[in-house]
């Protein structure tokens, strides 16, 4: 890795559009803080980042004491498709009762739209190392599936790499990208498991992290995960994956987006993100 190699990766999923759900009185427990939407439980995973607003304009009634059209919380899905909402994302991957917000049970159904808005980029702590083919011809597609040998057919591939870090339950401290940058190794771990659905990422492999940085940026999917016990030893973890996208390579600085005190960002009436670099 050198001294200032790094690797980010941004949470993304097969499904960023809009979901949209009629939520009625009896989707919501308020004891319980835990309520449900009408579409599939495999739409959102836990830790993301939602954007729920009501269709007609109207005060969202979902979380206690939150009285506008539309409001950004971290969600928590358990195995039957309830979902708790929090404040910070270290907090729903936890999942505890305690820190879940209160809910509000609506008097009327209402109308409402959630979308994921995982626009975080997140760092892989206890990097060993990372490697990465930028050529097509150079993939290996003997140990792939034959679900990504037909991306391999279909042309989107466009190159293959792996992550080699040590797997821990525990909190890290990321080097070289921010000494508050804590990662979630558990989360990272079952994330990258799901390969339907949550293995989707938008990575960073940083050549040099300080000021200019060098990174190479990629859409990516993993393929296999591997994980590596010795007697003596720490825990190893091996992420295969492929690059789905162009792999192009950056120098400068990352392009940041406008964000409020509680980190959610502030958008334009599209919906999009204001970009730092629009602001003069």
């Amino acid at each position: 890795m050198g001294e200032e190699g790094s690797l980010v990766i941004e949470r993304t999923t097969a499904n960023q559009g809009r979901l949209k759900s009629l939520l009625d009185p009896d989707d919501v427990n308020v004891s319980r803080k835990r309520f449900s939407f009408d579409f599939p439980v495999e739409a959102i995973n836990t830790g993301d980042h939602l954007e729920i607003y009501t269709l007609d304009g109207s005060d969202l009634v979902l979380v206690d004491g939150h009285n506008f059209p539309d409001g950004y919380w971290y969600c928590n899905v358990d195995d039957t498709g309830g979902i708790r909402l929090y404040d910070r994302f270290d907090d729903a991957i936890n999942g505890t009762f305690e820190k879940a917000l209160t809910l509000a049970a609506p008097i009327v159904s209402q109308q409402i739209v959630v979308q994921t808005r995982n626009s975080n980029f997140r760092c892989i702590a206890q990097m060993r190392s990372w490697e990465i083919t930028t050529k097509r011809e150079n993939v290996d597609i003997t140990s792939l599936g034959e679900e990504f040998q037909s991306y391999f057919s279909r042309g989107l591939i466009s190159g293959q790499g792996s992550i080699d870090c040590i797997w821990d339950y525990k909190n890290g401290i990321c080097d070289n990208v921010g000494s508050n940058s804590v990662e979630q190794p558990q989360y990272l771990c079952e994330l990258l498991l799901r390969l339907q659905q949550g293995a989707l990422f938008r990575g960073r492999f940083y050549l040099y992290a300080g000021l200019p940085s060098v990174w190479y940026e990629s859409d990516c999917i993993v393929t296999n995960v591997g994980l590596n016990f010795a007697p003596g030893e720490v825990v190893g973890s091996r992420v295969d994956f492929i690059a789905t996208g162009p792999i192009q390579l950056h120098t400068g600085t990352p392009e940041g987006f406008l964000a409020q005190e509680d980190l959610g960002l502030i958008l334009q009436e599209d919906r999009s993100k204001i970009a730092l670099q629009d602001q003069s």
